[in-house]
């Protein structure tokens, strides 16, 4: 009797540890990463989501593809697939993590440390903030970014897991099917640029804002030497785009002293990947001089 509990015990722990191994050894799929939630562990400070240093809830740090182990029942893993951008699309990023956004802004301001999202401990200790990011992920982009973390939105796809009612309100205002690459290219015959006003900034105070204002073109007309009509129209003309890589840049935008509202600058031939949260582009034909005829340019800035 004593040896058949005995062996029951032993057949007991063995299958214990058979049902433990197996459910601790995770097979993450070579496009998939693992989200471990810890179970048992002291609270996350504060109201943030992600746990950086051991505490328990949803970890920082994804498990990679390949064959996996964490210790079950104190961890939990769940599979989820890399983010991926379809070519000629871009991937918009809402962060469900970080610091709360400043009063009146509309997205978070970018840091280089943040790279594509993929490192989220990063992100959370380098002042990351929650909301629309503004940089957007190019086509062709696949990154192990967070599901927690981070929300990414594509035309064919929505990444992540949404677990706010902020970033459920941020997603309803986004159409999908502006999440391309812009591209301005001739209509048939018809020459045309691309009309930009931004979305987020200070307010300008001029009918279109031009970085740096106008306060050049006021200098110049004001100086007999330097204010020759030709100059001074040059200068009202001259575009400084190469600023913020033509809006693709928007944290630069910014920084750069960009506003709210209808740009002097327009956007010429080419593709632009542009935060559609952030940029909108209307077309709008060219102004062509044939020969014999001239153009008379009315201004509205200046003196």
């Amino acid at each position: 009797m004593e040896i058949g509990s005995i062996l029951i015990g032993v057949l007991v722990v063995i299958g214990l540890v058979v049902i433990i191994a197996l459910r601790s050894f995770h097979s993450i799929g070579p496009s998939e990463v693992g989200l471990v939630t810890k179970r048992i562990g002291r609270k996350i400070d504060g109201d943030q989501l992600i746990a950086c240093n051991g505490e328990a809830g949803y970890q920082a740090d994804l498990l990679m593809p390949g064959l996996r182990f964490k210790f079950w029942p104190v961890f939990k893993v769940k599979r989820y697939d890399w983010v991926q951008v379809p070519p000629d699309h871009i991937g918009l990023v809402i962060a469900q993590v970080g610091a709360p956004l400043p009063t009146g802004a509309k997205s978070a301001a970018y840091r280089a440390e943040f790279g594509n999202f993929s490192d989220v401990r990063t992100f959370l200790t380098q002042g990351g903030q929650r909301g629309v990011q503004r940089p957007v992920l190019p086509p062709g982009t696949t990154a192990p970014i967070h599901p927690i973390g981070f929300v990414v939105l594509t035309s064919a796809a929505t990444f992540g897991e949404v677990i706010s009612d902020s970033t459920d309100a941020a997603i309803a205002q986004v159409d999908p099917r502006v999440l391309t690459v812009v591209h301005i290219t001739p209509e048939g015959d018809r020459d045309v640029v691309g009309v930009v006003t931004t979305l987020e900034g200070p307010p300008s105070g001029d009918i279109a804002s031009r970085i740096g204002g106008f306060a050049d073109v006021t200098a110049m007309e004001q100086s007999p030497d330097a204010g020759t009509p030709a100059r001074v129209i040059q200068a009202v003309l001259r575009a400084k785009n190469d600023l913020h890589d033509n809006y693709q840049n928007y944290q630069a935008f910014l920084d750069s002293g960009g506003c709210i509202g209808l740009q002097h600058d327009p956007l010429l031939y080419g593709s632009y990947l542009l935060n559609p949260f952030l940029v909108r582009v209307e077309l709008r034909e060219m102004l062509v001089v044939r020969q014999g005829e001239v153009a008379v340019i009315k201004s509205y800035v200046g003196l």
